[in-house]
């Protein structure tokens, strides 16, 4: 016996690198499309966002406006603003109250009124033409005849 030792089949290392190299680029594509999908979907978002937290901004304003309003239209339908209006506006008095109105006393100083200055009048604009030149200038577009 010969000491032979079966022939193995080299396999070539170019031949393993490129399917390596293959996978490794597949990978990184699909890596790299991922990558843009997320990109593009995550700045779509933004003026989504944006918007979203200006609706939430001006709901929660107008939530409070609608309970200012609530609690206004509550008030306003009470007795206590009925009372309130009849006193202060309406001038109204409840039963056995008296209304005191107070007088001014008779020997009030007259104030002097001052005379005063003759202001002479100054016209700043020209005076109106007649009523006939005026129609005379819109229908024939040049000026009435002078007589």
């Amino acid at each position: 016996m010969t000491n032979e030792k079966p022939k193995r089949q080299e396999r070539k290392r170019t031949s393993q690198l490129s399917g390596l190299q293959i996978m490794f680029a597949a990978i990184l594509a699909i890596g790299l499309i991922l990558g843009l999908n997320f990109t593009r979907l995550f700045s779509a978002g933004q003026p989504l966002q944006q918007t979203y937290n200006e609706l939430t901004t001006e709901t929660a304003q107008l939530n409070k406006d609608q309970a200012d309003l609530m609690r206004e239209r509550d008030y306003v339908q009470s007795d206590d603003y009925v009372e309130s209006w009849a006193r202060d506006e309406g001038k109204m008095l409840l039963p056995g109250e008296h209304l005191v109105i107070p007088v001014g006393s008779q020997n009030t100083a007259e104030a002097t009124a001052e005379p005063a200055a003759q202001q002479a009048s100054v016209q700043t604009t020209q005076p109106d033409p007649p009523k006939w030149q005026l129609w005379w200038t819109l229908f024939f577009d040049s000026d009435p005849p002078q007589f």
